[in-house]
């Protein structure tokens, strides 16, 4: 599955699930929410799935992600009135840390669902 189509599979789960539940949860209960539905979906996903970081082709530490998809997305959820622009910076810091090229800030704000799709090595604002 192209990293497109996975990704617009996860941004579709969120929003079946921010219109169920709405604004105002703790992000353990979207975490859980999600991880039904993407099931239901047949997508493969890990709850604070440990990954290794690196640091010049050597481990330096560990880190728990949200959620982990098809062995491929790094999911990290939120439910804040606003997305902060550190917290963009600090995905695109744990995808170069990971290894990992792809990964998805999603937010469960009082709006709606916010996305940023974040990319390894660029620090871009979506």
């Amino acid at each position: 599955m192209k990293y497109e189509e996975l990704t617009h599979k996860i941004i579709g789960c969120a929003y079946k699930v921010y219109n169920e539940l709405g604004f105002g949860f703790l992000e353990s209960v979207y975490k859980k929410a999600m991880i039904i539905e993407l099931t239901k979906n047949k997508l493969n996903v890990e709850d604070e799935k440990p990954l290794q970081v690196y640091y010049d082709n050597q481990i330096v530490g560990e880190f728990l992600v949200d959620l982990f998809v098809e062995d491929t997305v790094v999911v990290e959820l939120k439910s804040v009135q606003n997305v902060a622009q550190n917290h963009e910076v600090q995905l695109v810091n744990y995808l170069n840390g990971l290894r990992k090229d792809i990964g998805l800030l999603i937010n469960f704000g009082p709006s709606g669902v916010d996305v940023k799709r974040k990319y390894r090595g660029v620090k871009n604002t979506e």
